[in-house]
């Protein structure tokens, strides 16, 4: 929600530690961190006979924690885990007083909701301050996204924030938006390839075409096209946000709408990705091959492809985003299958992200790569 110098000044702070250069040095962290999660569906499978119904989105939240935690903050899951656990309650709390979109000031009014997110708020204040002062005290030859924000914290343009807010307030978006977008990101994934199968034969087949069946590398994942379109058909379909904010900084007509200065706008974007006009008259359909050509092939206007936002406030970690899926996807097809529970019931939550209201129950079973190579 920042703006002006501020805005610039975090937006090249953050920007750069998201080139692909580093996300290629994340690599390593990332397949370890999937390794963990598969090797612990391994041992379910095995306890259970060889296959097994696993709560997904659960089980996926861990390994997004795990990854940001060490990735950007250089710490460990176990340390951060109160911290995620706080931030789910915030989300679940600010959505049911509808705190996102209410009127403006009645954040302020002492409701018992307000009161609650207030505490929950100020213990993630607190507990990263403790994060960040443990980080202060390591080696600082060791560069992540923490140090970045602390070392930016020193050279905020003049009478916007202090360097204690400046700190906090970054570290929230992190671990907000990043946790998130990658949970739900992978977890409809997996739910729209257990419910088309064929796809998941196309997209494991060339998982294994590529990889021969060892754990992929940063250059093997450029080779993965039917999987790249298959999370752009995702994120079209079920995109991880629900909506983008505008504030009009000047009075403006949109066609003929008079807009004045100061107006919050709301985008949805899943509307915006189902539009017949936009999208042809299959909008409604699971259909990756019209990402076959790249995002400027699929869609009239390109920019309407939105998952992560559009414009200057693009999220800038979205190449980090789309290694881990890549990632954690290419291990996952090449060691088990996936087909949808009975004990699924559709119902997307259109909160800050699209979840399932009831998490994703999937039938894993173990895939034996070298008999079906």
């Amino acid at each position: 929600m920042t703006s002006g110098e501020l805005w610039t000044h975090e937006r090249k702070m953050l920007q750069q530690e998201f080139f692909m250069h580093r996300v290629k040095a994340m690599v390593n962290v990332i397949v370890e961190s999937a390794n963990t999660l598969t090797e612990a569906w391994h041992k379910i499978l095995q306890q259970e006979g060889g296959q097994a119904e696993i709560m997904i989105q659960s089980q996926l939240r861990c390994f997004s924690a795990s990854i940001i935690s060490k990735v950007c903050f250089g710490d460990s899951y176990r340390k951060g885990e109160e911290l995620f656990s706080n931030f789910r309650q915030l989300q679940t709390t600010l959505l049911k007083a509808n705190l996102f979109t209410s009127i403006p000031g009645t954040w302020f009014l002492p409701t018992k909701t307000n009161r609650e997110a207030h505490q929950l708020n100020q213990q993630i204040c607190s507990l990263i301050r403790n994060i960040v002062q443990e980080h202060k005290q390591q080696d600082s030859s060791k560069r992540d996204l923490l140090y970045s924000i602390i070392e930016g914290s020193t050279s905020i343009p003049e009478q916007t924030v202090s360097a204690e807010e400046f700190i906090i307030d970054n570290c929230k978006s992190i671990y907000f938006a990043a946790f998130e977008t990658i949970t739900v990101g992978t977890t409809w994934c997996l739910f729209l390839l257990a419910v088309h199968p064929e796809w998941q034969d196309l997209v494991r087949k060339e998982i294994l075409d590529v990889t021969h069946g060892v754990t992929p590398d940063f250059d093997m994942l450029r080779q993965f096209k039917m999987l790249n379109m298959v999370i752009q058909e995702t994120f079209r379909l079920i995109p991880p946000l629900s909506f983008i904010l505008r504030e009009t900084t000047h009075d403006m007509k949109l066609q003929n709408i008079h807009v004045p200065k100061g107006t919050f706008i709301q985008i949805n974007i899943p509307m915006l990705h189902r539009d017949v006009d936009l999208w042809g008259l299959d909008a409604e359909v699971f259909n990756p091959n019209r990402f076959a050509n790249g995002i400027s092939g699929a869609c009239k206007y390109p920019h309407m492809h939105a998952p992560f936002g559009f414009g200057p406030r693009t999220c800038a970690g979205q190449n980090l985003a789309m290694v881990e899926l890549k990632i954690v996807l290419s291990l996952l097809l090449m060691r088990f299958s996936f087909d949808l529970s009975p004990n699924y019931v559709h119902s997307p939550s259109y909160k800050m992200t699209v979840e399932p209201q009831h998490d994703l129950p999937l039938i894993v079973k173990k895939y034996d790569v070298v008999a079906n190579m």
